[in-house]
Formats: C-alpha cells, structure tokens, sequence
C-alpha cells in the first residue's frame, strides 16, 4: 500500500478545501434531530449538491464527479477538517446508494439517486423491529400481492429507524413467503413515507430530540418498480447495505482521526494529567490504525477485491474506537464535562452519548463477533 498521494490528489484536496473553507456555516446548523435542523441540514445537502461535492465518488449522470474512492477519503478528511455539518441524507448516501448501483435497475437509479444526493429525497432504514433487530433474519412484517398481482401491500412495525421522523423514504425489507425459512422469502422494498396505511411515530433520545421513529405499515400499496433487487432475494440485497453499513461508507476514517486530534489538543490545554496519558495516546493510535486500515482496504477494493465479513471487525473496531476517544476526553474533563450550553450537552458530552450506541446500531457488537468467529477465523456454532 502506497499511502504517497499523487499530483492529482493533491490538487482535488486544495479545492475540496477551497470550496469547503468558503461555504461551511460559521455557526452550527441545529441539530437534525428537530424539524428546524432537519430542513437546515437538507439545505446544505442542497449547497454541495449544486456544485458538486454532495456526492463526489458517484457517477456524473447522477450528480457526482465520478472520481475514486481514495479521492472520496480525502475528501472526507477536508471534511471532517473543515467541521462541517453532519451530513443527514448519510442513510441514502452512505447506505441505499451502493445497494442501488449494485442491484438496481437503470430506471430506478434515474430516479431514485440524484433527489437523493441533492437532499430532496430524504431516506430512513426500515430494518429493526420490536421482535428482531440484530436478527434481521427474524422480521415479521409482510408483504403480500396486491389484488391485481401487479404491486404489493406491507404490514407490520418497524422500530429505530433513524432520520425516520422526518424522512420522505425508507428502505427496507418485508416476508414476502410466510412459508420460507429465516433467511429466504424476504423482499427488499422502496417506500414513500407519505404513502396512505404508512403511520410514523417519533421516539425521543435521551436527549428528547426525536432522533429515530417507529414506522407502522396499515395496508400500504407499493407498485413493482419499488422493488430492490429481486423479489425473495431480500436478504442478498440486505446484506450488500450491512457492508456499506459496517464498511467503508458510513463510517470514514476522517471522523474517528479528528475527534482524536481534537482529544490531543484538550489533554494538552488541562496540563497533560499523567493519569490520562495512556488513554489519549491509546485512543489516538486506534484512529489512525483505523485509517490506515482503511486505505488499505480502498486499496484491495481498487484492485477488485470485495468487503465482506471483514467488513464485521471494522464496524467492531470503529464503534470501539468512537467509545474511547469520547471516554478518554470526559474523564479528562471531569465535573465539567456535564455542563451544558444554551440546554443541550457540550460537544464531547454530545459524542460520548452518542457513542453508546456504535456497539449497539449496525448490528451488535456481540453479533458482529459471531460472525467473525464463523465466517472468518472459521469456529465452529456455539
């Protein structure tokens, strides 16, 4: 692995920088877990849209720049550098939109990628439900044909879904075959959220934003051309968003790199208490292997190879790494770490809260150490 960027790298960084230094809000959009900061966050999609940098590793018919992948993680980093906003169309971008390219058909990536790199189109994930949510496998909500044989009508819960209070659409998957066994008979699907039988009813975090939803499907019509791959192959379809999920899209290493440096910068401003020296370097030398893990994987992806069950230890390790750069900077903040400003957390209290939920969101910590178990170190079933 050759981490020397080229001339041409280079120079899309100093104009991703350029660009980015120019238009990035000089005050914090508010949060996109309210309505007021949703249509904000929706806004600036719009901005980079426009010229863009919404999206820059897609296909230009699409709205990208259709560069590569290393060209995407520098941008990520000029990114995360540049503090800008936190990117709420991420369920469609990061998510839906390589599932998409992958298993959809030509009419439906016309329609469905550019509202959704422009931040029109909103999407939320309709994957967890009360009854099964690490096991996806274990979903109860239907799908059955309509009366014409030329749609499907949904039913059911889903439950967590994030953005999903304000969201225009949702992904998600739905039994297509009562009689299939757990992993079979499932249909991936495309869902307006203002569709008639669809009822969305927002669930507060701990902070009482309504950051997720649960989604209730009362008899909802949805035409064949909302389906995702093909019918009964749901969890192939599925599958291909958890490695996008747990991978290199939603997660960039530029995220995890700045916090740490930011981490550095507060142990060196509270007098570098030796009690806390471990944990700092610790949690910094976990972000940049993370980012060097990740090139290292660009690379094998730009030589042909795919993301699969590895893609398990990365979700394992980032989760792991967010949780102890946010662990090490309260513990270095002390009482004043619960302070709040204006009512809401600080931004280190804000992360650690967040954080919690990395082992948690993507598939639990503890399946994703199953699946390494099995699928790569090749141990047998408990």
């Amino acid at each position: 692995m050759d981490l020397t960027f080229s001339d041409a790298h280079e120079a899309f960084r100093a104009e991703a920088r350029a660009w980015l230094e120019a238009h990035v809000p000089t005050e914090p959009l508010a949060s996109f877990d309210t309505a007021e900061g949703f249509e904000a966050h929706r806004r600036w999609e719009r901005q980079m849209f426009e010229d863009r940098w919404s999206v820059v590793s897609w296909p230009v018919e699409f709205g990208g720049r259709d560069v590569g992948i290393f060209e995407w993680l520098v941008f990520e980093e000029e990114y995360y550098r540049a503090r800008a906003p936190k990117r709420v169309s991420q369920n469609g971008i990061f998510l839906l939109a390589p599932t998409m390219l992958e298993f959809g058909t030509e009419a439906q990536k016309a329609r469905f990628l550019p509202p959704m790199a422009s931040g029109d189109a909103i999407w939320c994930q309709g994957w967890s439900e009360p009854d099964a949510g690490s096991d996806l496998a274990g979903i109860r909500s239907r799908a059955s044909r309509n009366a014409t044989g030329e749609g499907w009508v949904l039913n059911g819960q889903k439950t967590w879904a994030s953005r999903g209070a304000f969201a225009d659409w949702c992904f998600g998957i739905f039994r297509s075959d009562p009689e299939a066994e757990r992993h079979r008979g499932l249909t991936y699907f495309l869902v307006a959220m203002d569709s008639p039988g669809v009822t969305v009813r927002p669930i507060p975090q701990i902070d009482g934003e309504t950051g997720f939803a649960e989604i209730f499907f009362d008899n909802v019509e949805v035409p064949e051309d909302q389906v995702l791959g093909e019918v009964g192959a749901g969890w192939t379809v599925a599958m291909a968003t958890a490695g996008s999920e747990r991978g290199l899209s939603l997660r960039s290493p530029a995220r995890y790199t700045e916090a740490a440096d930011r981490l550095v910068h507060l142990y060196a401003s509270h007098g570098r208490p030796p009690a806390s020296a471990d944990a700092v370097a610790d949690a910094h030398m976990h972000a940049e292997a993370y980012k060097l893990h990740t090139y290292w994987t660009a690379s094998r992806v730009v030589r042909g190879h795919s993301v699969g069950a590895e893609a398990s230890c990365n979700k394992i390790f980032w989760s792991e790494t967010d949780l102890a750069i946010h662990t090490a900077a309260l513990d270095l903040l002390g009482p004043e770490a619960e302070l709040l400003t204006g009512g809401a957390p600080g931004p280190w209290l804000d992360g650690y809260l967040f954080s919690l939920a990395g082992p948690i969101y993507a598939g639990t910590n503890e399946i994703q150490r199953n699946v390494v178990a099995e699928r790569l170190l090749g141990l047998p079933r408990g």
